[in-house]
């Protein structure tokens, strides 16, 4: 787990009496806070969990058991029977059991073929199924599964990371785009209330009329109107920039009001590499996670299709008063316990509709995914297309913002060489600041659209 510098600085935390160690809260540190320290990130990680105790389940149907039995009938005075048992079983990945028992039986009426030696009897055999359960019986399948379905929470842990990745990216930028607005209301209400300071002295000095200060102040008071919205946006976003920051004992943290985002400009995405990109769809977390749901119902399919056999179950137990009577004795000949059992429905009906349910699922996610594949595919051309678009157009409205900021001044000139009016200027500016708005929204947008980009190719935190 990474230790930011900015937790040391205790920045975040206003009024902590450090001081502003730091006073930028840059775009890399902030994603890298958010995946080590938010809550989801920390459920992200429980989900691995989830997975390696349903596998740990799973694999307990393999577990070996014991198992004893006593049943004893004394009245007046006398043992009719005394019978005593006890055993293990040791279930395998073969689909055979393994069997060990010890049978120990008195009493003056115990029936005959409940009589063993007087020290007992020992049993050592197998139970096989050649029938249903032959390729596949329900402990394995349950275990195939969960195997499937641990490997489905890894994919299940990046999609959530993606999801918290992109949520985080347009928080920040967003965060950052309001910040850069407020600096632009900040400029404007600053020229504004320069020139009515100078108009206002030019009046008294009796250069130029009242009205002209009238003009010049309620251009003031509009342009404080608009710092108050900045002010107020720039306020709503670094409220819910807070929602994203957490400590790492799961404390929310409120970041100082004097910490500020990095700015628009200064931020430069990677590179896209287009083909990689493309070739990333296949292994898309919500692609994984349709495949994995496909491997989960093919075990069920198979195992439906193995209840369509009858039950063939072959038992059999070598019989010895010691486990030295073991050696030499040979398959079927004397001290043996053998049995059979076959039994099958006649119509099948519930097994061939659990089948043909399974087949009928199965479908229906094989289509899913294909369309799942097209729109992961659609999505991440589409932006591809959006960011390359909004890099042409930043570049275009550079050369806007540079003729806009010519008119200025072009305009501040002619109006100190008395060729202009208060009109005019209040026009350029005014013009100039909504195009540098303008130029702030279509940052953030290009660097919300290259993690748009990365997400669709399903990478996300990856590669920060």
């Amino acid at each position: 787990m990474r230790l930011l510098s900015l937790f040391f600085s205790c920045f975040f935390v206003a009024g902590c009496g450090i001081g502003h160690a730091q006073e930028v809260l840059t775009y890399n540190d902030f994603m890298a806070w958010v995946q080590d320290y938010h809550p989801v990130a920390r459920q992200a990680e429980l989900t691995l969990d989830l997975g390696e105790q349903e596998l740990r389940m799973a694999r307990g149907g393999f577990d070996p058991f014991v198992f004893g039995n006593l049943d004893q009938k004394q009245f007046k005075n006398t043992e009719y029977y005394n019978k005593q048992e006890a055993g293990i079983s040791v279930p395998t990945l073969a689909g055979v059991e393994l069997l060990g028992l010890v049978e120990r039986n008195t009493g003056t009426f115990l029936s005959s073929e409940n009589q063993v030696p007087d020290n007992g009897l020992f049993a050592v055999g197998a139970a096989v199924n050649l029938g249903k359960g032959l390729l596949i019986d329900q402990r394995r399948a349950s275990l195939q599964q969960a195997k499937i379905y641990a490997q489905a929470t890894e994919a299940e842990r990046i999609q959530v990371l993606n999801d918290l990745y992109l949520q985080a990216v347009e928080v920040y930028w967003k965060w950052a785009g309001a910040h850069a607005n407020l600096l632009v209301r900040e400029e404007g209400l600053r020229l504004a209330s320069i020139r009515f300071e100078g108009i206002k002295s030019s009046f008294e000095q009796g250069d130029l009329p009242a009205i002209d200060t009238v003009e010049a102040y309620t251009q003031v008071l509009s342009r404080e109107i608009q710092l108050q919205k900045a002010q107020n946006d720039y306020f709503n976003r670094t409220q819910t920039l807070n929602v994203y920051l957490w400590d790492m004992d799961q404390n929310p943290l409120v970041i100082d009001p004097e910490i500020v985002p990095q700015q628009l400009e200064g931020y430069v995405p990677g590179l896209i590499d287009e083909q990689a990109f493309r070739e990333l769809i296949a292994r898309h977390p919500e692609l994984q996670l349709l495949d994995y749901d496909l491997d989960h119902l093919e075990i069920e399919r198979r195992y439906k299709a193995e209840q369509l056999k009858p039950v063939v179950k072959l038992k059999y137990n070598f019989l010895t008063e010691n486990f030295g009577g073991l050696e030499g004795i040979g398959f079927m000949e004397n001290n043996y316990k053998f049995g059979i059992q076959v039994s099958s429905p006649l119509f099948l009906r519930k097994e061939r509709g659990g089948l043909g349910l399974t087949k009928t699922k199965i479908a229906m996610v094989s289509n899913k995914r294909e369309l799942k594949s097209q729109q992961l595919r659609a999505k991440l051309e589409q932006g591809i297309t959006d960011y390359q678009v909004l890099n042409q157009q930043i570049a275009t409205f550079r050369n806007n913002i540079s003729g806009l900021e010519r008119l200025v001044e072009g305009e501040r000139v002619k109006f100190e060489l008395g060729e202009s009016s208060l009109f005019l200027i209040n026009a350029r500016e005014t013009s100039l600041f909504d195009a540098l708005l303008v130029n702030n929204s279509l940052f953030v947008d290009k660097n919300i659209a290259f993690s748009k980009v990365r997400t669709s190719a399903g990478l996300g935190f990856e590669g920060l």
